[in-house]
C-alpha cells in the first residue's frame, strides 16, 4: 500500500468523527501512540517473558533494546500522519516531517549501534572460534561502525530531500586525491587487514621481525602492530613493513612450547657417554623445562678443540627464554666441573724455526 493510499483510507475513516481536521489528527496520533504503546507491552512483556527462560541473557538485553525504538516509531509515523493530514504549507509540511524524519533516523542509529556492540561483545566471549582469535570480530565491528554511519548520512540526506548523487560524486573524487596522498596509510591499513585475516600471529604471541626486534605482541591495529620487548620497550611498527617481511612466530604451530638450544664443548677423551648423562641431568633437575617433549642431547660435531653437543629442552612460556637459558648455562659449567669434565678453551702452537741475530 503506498503512502497516498494509506491516507485516503485513514481520510475515510477520520471523517467519520466529523469535519474538523485539527481533530482528526489528534485522533491519528493518539491512534498510533496506543498501536505503539501496545506493540511495546508485546514485546517487553510477552516475547521477553519467553526470553527470561533462556540459558544467556543475550535475548533478554535485545528485548530491552528493541522496545523503546518500535514505540516510538509508531509515535513518529503517527505524528507524520497527522501533519499530512492537516495539510500544512508547503514550507511547514516539509520541516516537521524532516524533523520527524531525523529523529526516526538517530533513534534507529543509535539503536543498531548498541545492538552492533551488543552482538560483538556477546560473539567476543567464545573464545574457541578462530574469527575471535585472529582479532577479525573488531575488524568487522569497525567496518560496520562505517556502513552504519554511512547509512545514516544518506537517509539524513533523502529526508531533507538533498541531491546525494552529487555527494557521492563529490566523495568519490576526494577519495581518489587522498588515496594518493595517502598512499603509505592505505598500504599500511590493507597490510593491517591481510594480518588480522591471515592470523601469522596473534596477540600475546612472542614474534621476530625480519630486522631482529623481538617481543609480544600487544596490539595489532588496522594502521601498525605493538611489540613489548623483554626489555619492556614498546616498539610500534606499520603493517606495511610486517606484511611484506619475514616473521618467525616462537609461539606458531600447534603447541606453544619454545625450544632451548644450549651448545656445550668438552675436551677431546672426554666419555661421551657420561657426558650426555650430565647434560640431560640438569636438564631434567630444571623446575621449568617441560617432559614432554623430553629434553634431548645430540653430539653435534668435532670441533678444532672440542667435542659439540648441543642439549634441547622445551619451557611453556617463550618469554622466559633468555632467563632459562641463563639458568641451563650456569646448572651445566657446574655438573661439568662436578664431574670433572674438561671444557677446553682454544689453544695455538707456535714452532720458531728460526731466531734472530741477537742485537747488542
Amino acid at each position: 500500500m503506498s503512502v497516498e493510499e494509506l491516507l485516503e483510507t485513514i481520510k475515510r475513516i477520520t471523517d467519520l468523527v466529523g469535519p474538523n481536521v485539527w481533530l482528526q489528527a489528534a485522533i491519528i496520533a493518539f491512534a498510533f501512540i496506543v498501536a505503539g504503546k501496545i506493540a511495546d507491552l508485546v514485546i517487553s512483556s510477552l516475547i521477553g517473558r519467553f526470553t527470561r527462560k533462556t540459558s544467556n541473557d543475550f535475548d533478554d538485553r535485545i528485548v530491552d533494546l528493541v522496545h523503546k525504538p518500535v514505540f516510538m516509531s509508531f509515535v513518529l509515523v503517527g505524528l507524520a500522519l497527522a501533519t499530512l493530514r492537516l495539510g500544512l504549507p508547503d514550507i511547514v509540511s516539509f520541516l516537521t516531517l524532516g524533523v520527524l524524519r531525523t529523529i526516526a533516523i538517530f533513534v534507529w542509529y543509535s539503536t543498531l549501534t548498541q545492538l552492533m556492540t551488543l552482538t560483538v561483545r556477546a560473539y567476543s566471549a567464545r573464545r574457541d572460534r578462530k574469527i575471535v582469535q585472529t582479532g577479525m570480530i573488531s575488524l568487522l565491528h569497525n567496518v560496520m561502525k562505517i556502513i552504519l554511519v554511512a547509512l545514516a548520512i544518506y537517509f539524513l540526506f533523502l529526508s531533507w530531500d538533498i541531491n546525494v548523487t552529487a555527494w557521492v560524486a563529490s566523495a568519490g573524487i576526494v577519495g581518489l586525491a587522498l588515496s594518493f596522498a595517502a598512499k603509505d596509510t592505505l598500504s599500511n591499513l590493507f597490510a593491517g587487514v591481510s594480518i588480522i585475516m591471515d592470523a601469522p600471529y596473534k596477540e600475546g604471541d612472542y614474534i621476530i621481525l625480519e630486522s631482529g626486534e623481538r617481543g609480544q605482541v600487544t596490539e595489532i591495529g588496522l594502521r601498525s602492530t605493538r611489540i613489548l620487548t623483554r626489555d619492556d620497550v614498546e616498539i610500534t611498527v606499520p603493517n606495511g613493513i610486517i606484511g611484506n617481511g619475514k616473521i618467525i612466530n616462537e609461539a606458531g604451530g600447534p603447541p606453544s612450547q619454545h625450544r632451548i638450544r644450549v651448545a656445550v664443548g668438552v675436551a677431546y677423551g672426554s666419555d661421551v657417554d657420561q657426558v650426555i648423562e650430565v647434560l640431560l641431568g640438569v636438564a631434567i633437575d630444571h623446575a621449568e623445562v617441560l617432559s614432554n617433549p623430553e629434553p634431548r642431547v645430540r653430539f653435534r660435531t668435532f670441533g678444532d678443540f672440542a667435542l659439540n653437543f648441543e642439549l634441547l629442552s622445551w619451557i611453556a612460556n617463550p618469554a622466559d627464554r633468555g632467563r632459562v637459558s641463563h639458568e641451563l648455562n650456569c646448572a651445566v659449567y657446574k655438573a661439568l666441573r662436578s664431574n670433572k669434565i674438561e671444557i677446553p678453551f682454544p689453544q695455538r702452537d707456535i714452532h720458531v724455526r728460526t731466531m734472530p741475530a741477537s742485537i747488542d
